[in-house]
């Protein structure tokens, strides 16, 4: 069984997609965002904020989201955070990646069904 470390390493490397995934079904706030990536991840994954706020500045960077400020009520005003067109062909684009490298990975591991 991967530790932890491991498998944090391996997500690592495909946050940006896995944070436009995320803001691909609505709008939502870095608190939000954290807790939508544990909850998907079923508690086996908890993306640290600091990573968190890198990873959307980047993406703000390239253009695949945008910020705007929140308007509530009550509470303290939250950075609202919008995926872009730009930023959903890119989370096209990554889950192509994705698939491909998880499939040449499964023929490396002979996890495609062949015989080791």
């Amino acid at each position: 069984m991967a530790t932890r470390d491991a498998v944090s390493d391996l997500i690592r490397g495909n946050i940006d997609a896995i944070i436009l995934n995320v803001l691909s079904r609505s709008d939502s706030y870095g608190y939000e965002v954290l807790k939508e990536i544990a909850a998907a991840s079923r508690g086996e994954y908890e993306m640290k904020e600091p990573s968190l706020y890198t990873s959307l500045k980047r993406l703000e960077g390239q253009g695949f989201v945008v910020s705007y400020w929140g308007d509530e009520t009550q509470g303290a005003r939250r950075k609202y955070y919008r995926v872009t067109e730009e930023g959903m062909r890119e989370l096209v684009e990554a889950t192509k990646r994705w698939v491909r490298v998880r499939n040449i990975i499964d023929q490396l591991l002979n996890q495609d069904g062949g015989d080791r």
